[in-house]
């Protein structure tokens, strides 16, 4: 799968990598596709809400070695919960 952007959120913890994601994906047309790796055990739950509150596709969710790697693909619109 290919994606427009990449975040290494490798190391940061709980909410920082959503945080940046977030941000991230503020800056991307809508349909582009955002790739997150991260360290963070937490991120198994809070990356799935925030995409799930926030109108984005969670395309994949995959985990290689400590890491996770998330695909993310921006919703259509941005939502009252990205303001």
């Amino acid at each position: 799968m290919t994606w427009d952007d990449e975040i290494d959120a490798s190391g940061l913890l709980c909410p920082l990598p959503v945080l940046k994601a977030r941000k991230r994906l503020k800056a991307l047309a809508p349909g582009a596709v955002l790739r997150m790796i991260c360290t963070d055990p937490a991120a198994r739950v809070d990356v799935p809400h925030f995409c799930n509150e926030a109108g984005h596709d969670l395309l994949t969710a995959r985990e290689t070695g400590t890491a996770q790697i998330y695909m993310i693909r921006k919703g259509p619109s941005q939502s009252p919960n990205e303001a």
